[in-house]
């Protein structure tokens, strides 16, 4: 049987133009991959209103307990200004080391490099007691209503029991094992709008300013002293990212005014306790300045943290081992499909150096490649 290498099928994947949420047939073309090593598969597709259906894959190798689950994802971001790479992003090339080409970094590699620790490892271990399975999404990087999410209430709805799950994200900022994640902190966006009476700028008195409201609501969230951090957790933080006011002419009070927040919160709170702090700051200014306002948040996920347990340490010590280097337990950075898998089981994430990922020229060296393969083929190794 020919053996699955990790930097062939990693170049196989680039190849798919698969820029969120179009699936480009990479789906079709990992499940002959995966029915290749004896894995059972299952390609999910789902819709919801106003979006565009997304095609996920759930495969598993087995039946027994327990259930050891690699979960990542095939979509990818736009290539940018295709001017700027050395390379066609889609046609990808091993260039001084390094394997170029859109999603080689975040996270096509990563997939590839499971795949084929798994190939090696069923082929040392026909039988092992418990299954593995892989858990991939086409809907991460873009609004991930019919990616994970959806897979997870599937697999709650068929009772499907995941013991463990391994996220392959590109956890490392700059060398391969500094860093495993082992929790995320919460997401949260608001958007306000402040209504004011549009008047001459002459007649204050005739008309109510809504970004003079809006200004001192903004001065005040940002004064906010949520927290001071926890043991695993950073401190709560709030960033204004928009602000708007829609008015062309200097001589006119507007009579509407925007903004929007992104809250990053630590387990300290929920995104109720924050929306409760942020609405009663908003309601007292408004009320203050007789304006009128609207509210709204979108919740990207809570913050949660899974506790290390013996897997955790065991996968610690592997790393370690490979690389020489003892990774950080972390929970800095974005979200991930974690926030939506832990809801069914303990979750970690480990993957390649995130240096280059959503970059022109996103990269991965073949060193590391190598390297998280047999981290992989290794933890399966240990955990069964």
């Amino acid at each position: 049987m020919v053996k699955i290498n990790e930097l062939q099928l990693a170049k196989e994947l680039i190849k798919f133009p698969s820029v969120t949420p179009v699936d480009a047939g990479i789906m079709k073309f990992l499940e002959k991959k995966l029915k290749i090593l004896g894995f059972k598969t299952n390609i999910l597709e789902f819709k919801e209103k106003n979006s565009k259906p997304v095609k996920n894959l759930y495969a598993k190798l087995g039946n027994k307990s327990p259930n050891f689950c690699y979960a990542g994802h095939l979509d990818v971001v736009p290539e940018g200004n295709l001017k700027e790479w050395t390379v066609n992003p889609f046609k990808p090339a091993v260039k001084k080391g390094h394997l170029i080409g859109r999603g080689a970094n975040d996270m096509k590699s990563s997939i590839a490099a499971f795949v084929s620790a798994v190939d090696n490892f069923v082929k040392d271990k026909k039988k092992f007691n418990g299954s593995i399975s892989l858990l991939i999404t086409g809907d991460e990087e873009g609004v991930a209503i019919n990616g994970t999410k959806k897979v997870v209430d599937y697999l709650k709805k068929k009772k499907e029991k995941i013991d463990f799950c391994l996220v392959g994200e590109p956890t490392n900022p700059n060398k391969l094992g500094e860093m495993i994640k082992i929790g995320r902190r919460g997401s949260m966006t608001g958007r306000i709008l402040v209504i004011g009476i549009q008047g001459h700028v002459a007649y204050p008195q005739r008309a109510n300013n809504p970004s003079t409201t809006l200004v001192q609501i903004l001065n005040e969230l940002k004064e906010i002293k949520f927290d001071n951090g926890t043991k695993n957790f950073q401190p709560t933080n709030l960033e204004v990212t928009k602000i708007n006011i829609d008015n062309s002419a200097d001589n006119v009070i507007p009579g509407l005014a925007s903004a929007t927040f992104n809250i990053r919160f630590n387990d300290k709170h929920s995104s109720n306790s924050i929306k409760k702090k942020i609405n009663k700051i908003i309601k007292k200014k408004c009320s203050k300045n007789k304006s009128k306002y609207k509210i709204d948040y979108n919740v990207s996920g809570e913050a949660f943290l899974t506790k290390p347990n013996s897997t955790t340490y065991m996968i610690q010590n592997i790393i370690k081992n490979v690389t020489k280097i003892k990774p950080q337990l972390s929970t800095t950075g974005g979200t991930s499909d974690a926030r939506f898998i832990k809801k069914i089981s303990p979750c970690l994430e480990f993957g390649l150096v995130g240096k280059t990922m959503h970059k022109i020229d996103e990269a991965v060296s073949l060193k590391d490649l190598k390297n998280l393969t047999k981290i992989y083929e290794k933890i399966l190794q240990n955990y069964f």
